[in-house]
């Protein structure tokens, strides 16, 4: 009966062991996803004609510097063009002639919105749309087009003419 007794404690050891560990990984996943997250921020608006890869969450840099992330994106009736909200860190600033692109980290990278400051002495204000971007470039339609014209689909040459008996 002590034997038994003595089993049980080490397996509820082992088990109260595992559910920490689980604990502790679940704390880190959460702590590494909230790291740099914009508790306090203001939304800039942005129009692209493509946002592909970008979803909500989507990192915003400056300089290679998360300074914000995408809060929302929607699609504008009127225009057909894919609106992001973007929520900014309240302690920058951007001048009103800043711009916005869709970047991507390489080939194999993540998508992220790049933002470059302009030289105005005007202010973006909470609500305001940077009007200068410049949307996701389709990767795979450039590898596309660049092998369809380097590869067969050109007419072959005509075969050359013999040449003439030396004499």
């Amino acid at each position: 009966m002590r034997a038994l007794f003595k089993d049980n404690i080490v397996e509820a050891l082992i088990g109260l062991l595992v559910v920490i560990v689980a604990i502790g990984f679940v704390s880190l996943a959460y702590a590494r996803t909230q790291s740099g997250a914009i508790a306090d921020g203001y939304v800039l608006k942005a129009r692209f004609p493509n946002v592909a890869g970008v979803s909500a969450g989507t990192d915003v840099r400056m300089a290679g510097i998360k300074i914000g992330k995408v809060a929302s994106q929607s699609l504008d009736p009127n225009s057909y063009q894919a609106v992001l909200e973007l929520s900014i860190d309240k302690a920058l600033k951007l001048p009103i002639d800043s711009s916005a692109a869709i970047t991507t980290e390489g080939l194999l990278g993540g998508t992220f919105i790049a933002l470059t400051p302009g030289g105005d002495s005007v202010m973006l204000k909470a609500g305001d749309e940077i009007t200068e971007t410049s949307g996701a470039t389709d990767l795979m339609g450039l590898i596309g087009s660049f092998v369809n014209r380097s590869g067969g689909d050109a007419p072959a040459a005509a075969p050359a003419a013999p040449a003439a008996p030396a004499q």
